[in-house]
């Protein structure tokens, strides 16, 4: 008995999305919930989970087709599969009873690498066991000699996602390392992380390549914006030595007592929310001759995916503690990363913060994300020689750039908000438990 899979509405506003790669072919097996394809919407990415446990028998709508939601994209095929799997689930039942152990597998050739703290290595997933995966979680594996087997997956049935082996990685990555000396570092301090490779393959004197629909949402996102606000930048340096030892005295205890990792991002946003109470105005847009300000906090921070940037929003944050950031932060990168979030998840930003830092950048000159007024850059934190009572000193420095709309902001306030924002950071006293 077949069944159809259809493109879900992915929002109250969404009539149609973009298939950006499936992650399955015809005629391979799918359990339900294993994601099946990945989409992209004028809102969000997502992973589209099957509905079903079969066979993908059809594809009717290829990679990069843009289709109305309700629509069927794909069948998957059930006859036969329950009586199949009963019988599996017979057999395997025997097993325990005849006291028979399971045969001997051989350690995967791909990667063995050990945990993250150096420890002899423990398998989460007995031998011969399949992981169940993406392709775009083995690519990753294969790529940073990860074996899968010894990630313990958070999906449903154990299943390991993105989510999953990224936050095995940056444990690999982090552990040991406390203040950023370098882009890597820096990447993994921040709580955010930088691009992607691109391969391309050239058959001639040039390459062609389409834009991704998600690249042409943003391409038209930006020539918006720009066409919309005045757009001036102003930069600041910060000493950032108090927070840095903030973050090296506390991380330890942070992680133990919490399950998160300590990184410098929750800092920049409590430090910009507290410089938002103060000035309103960067909380606010642009209605025609209307100035209209925001009563909630809504705090945007852009993450880069594989195929481009999303900002997911900390929804009231300036109700919110560190803590409270901390985890927001975390808890909506990850899921921007594993294409988790909801169109709510992305909407009614207010106020949002970039970080070309995060893989070594000193500044940038962000474009302001529509319908807001300012938008914060941070650079690469690190270690820069300085003058302190007429001598020389070494002081963990960061660069702190902010593009506002010119329309309704001066630059003398602008310059006011962001001394207040450094003064904030250069004498940070606030706890993080």
């Amino acid at each position: 008995m077949p069944t159809n899979v259809v493109m879900p509405q992915m929002g109250e506003s969404v009539a149609e999305g973009t298939i950006i790669k499936w992650l399955k072919k015809t005629g391979e097996r799918v359990e339900r919930d294993e994601p099946l394809f990945e989409i992209t919407t004028d809102k969000v990415d997502a992973e589209i989970p099957s509905p079903a446990t079969g066979v993908l028998s059809k594809i009717l709508a290829s990679e990069n087709e843009t289709v109305a939601v309700n629509t069927v994209v794909a069948i998957i095929e059930l006859e036969g599969l329950a009586e199949a799997q009963a019988g599996q689930e017979s057999a395997a039942a025997l097993v325990p009873a005849a006291g028979k152990a399971s045969p001997a597998t051989p350690e995967p050739a791909e990667g063995k690498a050990g945990l993250p703290d150096g420890t002899a290595p423990q398998r989460i997933s007995p031998p011969g066991a399949k992981v169940r995966s993406s392709p775009l979680v083995r690519r990753i594996a294969r790529e940073n000699n990860i074996d899968l087997n010894r990630i313990q997956g958070t999906g449903l049935g154990g299943r390991i996602n993105k989510k999953d082996v990224l936050t095995f990685l940056a444990g690999k990555t982090s552990r040991g390392s406390e203040a950023p000396s370098s882009a890597a570092s820096a990447a993994e301090a921040s709580g955010l992380s930088g691009g992607p490779r691109t391969i391309i393959e050239f058959t001639g004197p040039t390459s062609v390549a389409p834009m991704t629909p998600i690249r042409r949402q943003i391409a038209a996102h930006m020539m918006a914006s720009q066409n919309t606000s005045a757009h001036v930048t102003t930069v600041f340096e910060a000493e950032m030595t108090n927070v840095v030892e903030m973050r090296k005295r506390m991380a330890q205890e942070f992680e133990n007592s919490e399950g998160l990792k300590l990184t410098y991002t929750p800092f920049f946003v409590r430090a910009a929310i507290e410089a938002i109470k103060r000035f309103p105005i960067f909380n606010s847009s642009v209605e025609g001759a209307n100035i209209v300000y925001k009563r909630a906090i809504n705090f945007g921070i852009a993450v880069a995916l594989e195929t481009g940037l999303i900002v997911p929003v900390i929804k009231h944050a300036d109700e919110k503690n560190f803590l409270g950031i901390a985890r927001a932060v975390q808890e909506l990168a990850e899921q921007a990363r594993s294409k988790r979030l909801s169109v709510e998840d992305v909407q009614e930003g207010t106020f949002t913060l970039t970080n070309p830092g995060a893989i070594g950048g000193l500044f940038g000159t962000p474009i302001i994300h529509q319908p807001q007024v300012a938008i914060l850059g941070v650079g690469t934190l690190e270690k820069r020689p300085v003058v302190r009572n007429d001598a020389i000193a070494i002081r963990h420095m960061a660069y702190l750039a902010l593009t506002f709309d010119h329309r309704i902001i001066d630059g003398a306030l602008a310059d006011q908000f962001m001394a207040y924002l450094k003064n904030r950071l250069e004498n940070w006293q606030e706890p993080v438990l």
